[in-house]
């Protein structure tokens, strides 16, 4: 039987609608279980996704004061307080607007001295936790997921990868050049991801066709890592302005 089965894929009217399932089904992960731990991901796609559940928190429906979180990736070389770093990001869209406490806020080290006992430790701390309950999910034009480049073995853990230049172009928006955008970053690995108990995946905008495409395929190749899902038991793809 093809793989793509055990992905259930729900197309969303609009970008709002999008982030709102998808916020929903944190939600519900977070009144059913209040100590839950959360995986969460960066960039422009996941920006309405918190939008809700700021809100949410702020009317009163959630509360993440016993829930723990933990990223996907950040680069390698930036410090959490520039404004290009993934830690800023996540203050600025979701940690300083919640009651989450920073003590169970955790994101990759990107800027230690010792990377690789750093992505070690980054695993050991989430099996710790219980592991991640749901984890949120962008793609990549080239597939990636995290900064899972192609041709990442799907066994490997949290790990230091170079990255593409199509990587660093699109995410050259987020810097004052090309130059700027650091060449390596520290990234959960695609088991890492893989071992988490359920993952919603975003993909949005007519720039991720082709990858949405081969996603539907069902063709399972580490030149591809995002197709790693197929394996996985509990993958949403919620998915708009793309056909």
């Amino acid at each position: 039987m093809n793989a793509v089965v055990n992905l259930k894929w729900i197309e969303a009217a609009n970008y709002e609608e999008m982030s709102k399932l998808a916020a929903d089904m944190f939600k519900a992960e977070l009144k059913h279980n209040p100590k839950m731990v959360l995986g969460l991901a960066t960039g422009g796609t996941p920006e309405g996704f918190y939008k809700e559940l700021v809100e949410a928190y702020q009317a009163g429906e959630i509360s993440f004061e016993q829930a723990q979180s933990y990223n996907l990736d950040e680069y390698v070389g930036i410090n959490p307080t520039n404004e290009a770093s993934y830690h800023y990001y996540m203050d600025q869209n979701l940690f300083n607007h919640v009651d989450m406490k920073r003590e169970n806020i955790h994101v990759p080290k990107g800027d230690t001295a010792d990377l690789q006992a750093a992505a070690a430790h980054y695993d050991e701390m989430i099996e710790a936790a219980g592991g991640v309950d749901i984890q949120l999910l962008g793609i990549g034009i080239n597939g990636h997921i995290g900064f899972n480049e192609p041709g990442t073995p799907f066994t490997l853990g949290t790990n230091v990868v170079e990255l593409t230049e199509s990587t660093r172009d699109a995410n050259k928006i987020y810097f004052n050049s090309i130059d700027e955008v650091p060449t390596y970053a520290i990234t959960m690995g695609i088991q890492t991801i893989m071992n988490a108990k359920k993952v919603v995946l975003l993909i949005s905008g007519a720039s991720k066709q082709e990858a949405m495409d081969r996603l539907r395929s069902g063709e399972v190749t580490e030149d591809f890592p995002a197709s790693a899902l197929h394996n996985h038991k509990d993958v949403t793809v919620i998915y708009t302005g793309v056909k």
